[in-house]
């Protein structure tokens, strides 16, 4: 077993929740335990993408270099919880400005660019070996490091009755809790998130995404060829080079690959590994059969 599948995920489950239903899904095929390798989890109450890898293409997963996200989230202004999401318990309360949208709009362009954001105490981020929602829960706060991401686009699609509609764009490890308390913060009131929508993961979109029914039905049409997923082109190796190369040695790179890393086909075109070009040679660095 050796793909992707591109699951939408419903609000409700854990990412583990459906990592081990799909792992249940393909290992009838797989003839046994299969492994599955999450690429970003999802809160519970969160929905969308949720790209997973199954087999051995779980040691793919360094190789994709696209790690942006892209969210829909809900900003509910008026009040804050513990969780910084729909979740949790009410900490403080406070009025919206009337003028709570233009604030908004303003404060927009100051989040747009590289900031600094600080894990909320509910996230799975350890800090002395201990999971800081481990800590909440137990009542601890503990000071967390300010982190370095990205916002690449945020934009406000909608504003009603204290009720803001974003549209993100944003780098791996962002937190969109902690940007909806920023956001609060500018518009001068508290807040939380309330519904959370992932469009987009890496080369992983919503329309393509399949709902866990469809990828029971169906589970080979669900799953995704490695060469989809990450732009490396393909090299097909004659028997002796096939041979050699799931030996674990070099072989000789074929002329016009110009690629640090290819994909490696046998004459079957069975895919056999990943190569990395090493001036005339390809040496092996990922061999699966």
């Amino acid at each position: 077993m050796l793909g992707f599948v591109n699951v939408f995920k419903p609000a409700g489950p854990t990412s583990t929740q459906v990592g081990a239903r799909v792992r249940k899904m393909f290992g009838r095929s797989a003839g046994g335990k299969l492994a599955v390798g999450h690429l970003g989890t999802l809160d519970p109450m969160a929905a969308g993408v949720l790209p997973l890898a199954l087999g051995k293409a779980t040691r793919l997963i360094p190789l994709i270099e696209d790690r942006r996200k892209s969210y829909q989230f809900t900003l509910v202004l008026g009040r804050a919880t513990a969780t910084a999401d729909a979740t949790g318990e009410t900490i403080r309360t406070s009025s919206v400005p009337p003028d709570a949208e233009a604030r908004l709009r303003a404060a927009i362009p100051h989040f747009i660019g590289s900031v600094d954001q600080i894990p909320p105490m509910y996230s799975a981020v350890q800090i002395g070996g201990r999971r800081l929602y481990d800590l909440a829960r137990r009542g601890e706060t503990v000071e967390r490091a300010p982190r370095r991401v990205t916002i690449y686009a945020l934009s406000l699609l909608g504003y009603a009755g204290g009720v803001g509609r974003f549209a993100v764009a944003c780098s791996e490890g962002t937190y969109v809790r902690t940007l909806c308390e920023d956001l609060a913060a500018a518009a001068g009131c508290d807040a939380h998130m309330g519904a959370l929508l992932r469009d987009a993961s890496g080369p992983f979109v919503l329309y393509e995404s399949r709902l866990m029914e469809d990828i029971e039905a169906d589970p080979h049409g669900a799953l995704i060829g490695p060469e989809r997923v990450i732009p490396i082109p393909t090299i097909v190796l004659d028997g002796r080079g096939s041979a050699d190369f799931r030996a674990g040695r070099f072989v000789p790179l074929p002329d016009g690959s110009a690629s640090k890393h290819l994909f490696v086909r046998d004459s079957a075109r069975t895919l056999v590994g990943v190569g990395e070009a090493v001036g005339v040679l390809l040496a092996p660095r990922k061999v699966f059969v």
